[in-house]
């Protein structure tokens, strides 16, 4: 927690809070500062307390994750900012809040999240005591203006982004990866998200509530605020469209790019069909192909195969001339072969006849 007593646009200790708050109403200029980051249950509970802030209020800040907007009660100003970092690593946009409670004499920030410090705003606006003497809404200005630079710069980021996914799927090596557009159509939707709400909020605050009665140099700043903010929300809308467009195209190309697969597929298996049939037709059907009328040697026996007709299976007979040779030795073989070609001679002429 950090909390100080602002005068004079110079920065004071702080004591209790119920004493330094009545002091500061009863005094001319002047109001109280307190910042919190991820505040615990009590740290906010004594902070309440204290300021006696609206309960509506106080429960949106304990529950978090709200929608970028800007709430006037009687006597306090409820703001709730999204805070976005890019992170180069990964291009990936990660989200935060910053809500503020801001009364006639204090001014109470609350940051969850890592994005957007708000250090390096109090230690700007403690070097200008002008813009501190013009009282807590400057110091709404200076965070809301820290915020929107901060989308500045992420805007510059998906800018980048997009022009590289562009340039991969309309280049000549088109290898675009879906994924990675559809990632940052998820990332710029998250940023829309964030700058939206707060551009119709800010508008409203301006127009038609206590932004009408500010500082005049307060006015102007917010102003330009505004204006940045409306830049910005131009330049999402348009991505949104642009990535619509682009996944649309490389889902096109893709098409396109199976099609031709298809096509080149088509044609070999077209080549190779006629081979096919012309094999299939005649392969089964020749009157004289090889190895019908084979003979084979085996051990000092020959063999000769005779074509079957009629889809018959052809028949392996023993050769006379082999049959003479025959040797003691090779009787046992021989009479096994002899009934084996018997057996099947017969099986063929019952089957001839």
């Amino acid at each position: 927690m950090d909390q100080a007593i602002y005068r004079a646009g110079h920065r004071h200790a702080c004591g209790d809070l119920s004493d330094e708050l009545e002091a500061l109403r009863t005094g001319a200029d002047g109001f109280l500062w307190i910042g919190l980051k991820d505040p615990t249950d009590h740290e906010f509970a004594v902070v309440n307390r204290e300021l006696h802030l609206h309960p509506l209020a106080v429960e949106d800040a304990i529950k978090g994750k709200q929608r970028a907007k800007i709430e006037q009660y009687e006597t306090s100003v409820f703001v709730v900012l999204k805070t976005l970092r890019y992170i180069d690593r990964t291009s990936d946009i990660e989200t935060g809040e910053v809500m503020l409670f801001i009364g006639d004499r204090f001014v109470v920030t609350v940051r969850k999240g890592e994005a957007n410090p708000l250090t390096g705003v109090r230690h700007r606006l403690e070097t200008e005591e002008s813009r501190l003497q013009q009282g807590p809404m400057s110091v709404l200005h200076a965070v809301m203006d820290s915020v929107v630079d901060h989308y500045v710069a992420v805007d510059a980021e998906i800018k980048q982004d997009l022009d590289e996914i562009e340039a991969t799927v309309f280049g000549d090596a088109a290898d675009a990866d879906a994924n990675a557009i559809y990632r940052l159509k998820r990332e710029v939707l998250e940023f829309r998200r964030a700058s939206g709400p707060l551009a119709d909020a800010l508008a409203n605050f301006m127009e038609r509530g206590l932004g009408k009665n500010l500082h005049a140099d307060v006015r102007h700043r917010f102003r330009d605020v505004q204006d940045h903010l409306g830049r910005v929300g131009d330049h999402v809308e348009t991505y949104d469209r642009l990535l619509t467009d682009i996944l649309g195209a490389h889902l096109a190309g893709v098409s396109v790019k199976q099609n031709e697969d298809m096509r080149k597929i088509s044609a070999w298996v077209a080549m190779a069909a006629v081979p096919t049939m012309v094999a299939g037709i005649f392969g089964m059907n020749f009157e004289h192909m090889p190895e019908l009328t084979a003979s084979v040697d085996l051990s000092g026996h020959e063999f000769r195969s005779r074509r079957a007709h009629r889809g018959q299976v052809a028949v392996i007979q023993l050769a006379p001339s082999a049959m003479a040779r025959t040797t003691p030795s090779s009787t046992r073989y021989q009479t096994n072969a002899i009934r084996l070609l018997l057996a099947t001679k017969r099986s063929s002429q019952a089957m001839d006849a």
